[in-house]
C-alpha cells in the first residue's frame, strides 16, 4: 500500500529531474547520464520522504536529486547500475514493445508488473534509469530535435528550491534577517531596527550567513 501511495510522487515529479540535470548540461557528462542519476535521487527521495514534517516534496527532493548528480561527477561520470537491473530493463523493453503492438498504447507500471512478475518498485527504477529521453522540442514529423533559442528558467528554479531547503534549517532569527533583507527588500538599518540589532551587527551576520549558504549550495 505504501509503495502504491508513493508511486505518483515519482511520476509527477520527473520534471524536477529535468530541472536539476539541466543545471549541469554542458559540463562534461552526457545529459542522459545526468538525467539517469537524477532519477535515482528522485527515487531515494520518494522512499524516505515524510509528509508529516510539513515540507513540500519538491523542496525536500531537489537537494537529494542534486546530490546524486554531483556524486556522478565525483565518480567520474559512471552510473553504477546492477547487472540484474540492466537485464530487467532489456526484458521490459521487449515487453513494452510487444504490448504496444498488441494493445496500441503504452503499458502502465501495474501491467508491466503483472506481465513480468516483478514488483512495481523494481520496474519503476529500471524504467527510470534506462529509458531513452524524449525531446520536448521534437518536430511532429519525427525529424529530430528542433533547437529553439530561449532563456529557460530551469537553473533559477532549482536554486530557489535549494535555497528554501537551506533556509528552513536556519535559526529563526537568522531566517528573519534574510527574509527582511532579500524578500522584503529592507535596508540594513531598517532590518536592524526590526530585529533589535545594530546596523553593524546585521551587516556582519548577513555576510556570514551568505557565505555559509553559498558554500552549501556549491557542495
Amino acid at each position: 500500500m505504501e509503495t502504491e501511495l508513493r508511486k505518483p510522487l515519482a511520476e509527477e515529479n520527473l520534471g524536477l529531474v529535468h530541472l536539476c540535470a539541466n543545471r549541469f548540461r554542458g559540463k562534461g557528462i552526457d545529459y542522459e547520464e545526468l538525467y539517469s542519476a537524477g532519477c535515482i535521487g528522485l527515487l531515494k527521495a520518494v522512499k524516505v520522504f515524510d509528509p508529516d514534517r510539513g515540507v513540500k516534496f519538491s523542496t525536500y527532493a531537489v537537494p537529494v536529486i542534486l546530490g546524486e548528480i554531483k556524486r556522478l561527477f565525483r565518480d567520474g561520470g559512471a552510473i553504477r547500475v546492477s547487472r540484474s537491473l540492466k537485464e530487467l530493463s532489456l526484458r521490459l523493453q521487449k515487453l513494452c514493445g510487444d504490448f504496444r503492438q498488441r494493445e496500441m498504447r503504452e503499458p502502465t507500471i501495474a501491467e508491466l508488473a503483472e506481465l513480468s512478475g516483478e514488483s512495481e518498485e523494481d520496474i519503476s527504477e529500471a524504467l527510470c534509469v534506462s529509458q531513452p529521453l524524449l525531446s520536448l522540442t521534437a518536430g511532429d514529423d519525427n525529424e529530430g530535435q528542433i533547437d529553439v533559442p530561449t532563456e529557460a528558467p530551469d537553473e533559477a528554479i532549482v536554486d530557489v528550491l535549494a535555497l528554501r531547503q537551506i533556509m528552513s534549517g536556519l535559526e529563526q532569527r537568522d531566517r528573519a534577517l534574510l527574509e527582511l533583507r532579500y524578500f522584503r527588500c529592507l535596508t540594513q538599518s531598517k532590518t536592524a531596527k526590526a530585529l533589535g540589532m545594530t546596523q553593524v551587527q546585521v551587516s556582519r551576520r548577513e555576510k556570514k550567513l551568505l557565505s555559509a549558504m553559498r558554500e552549501e549550495l556549491l557542495k
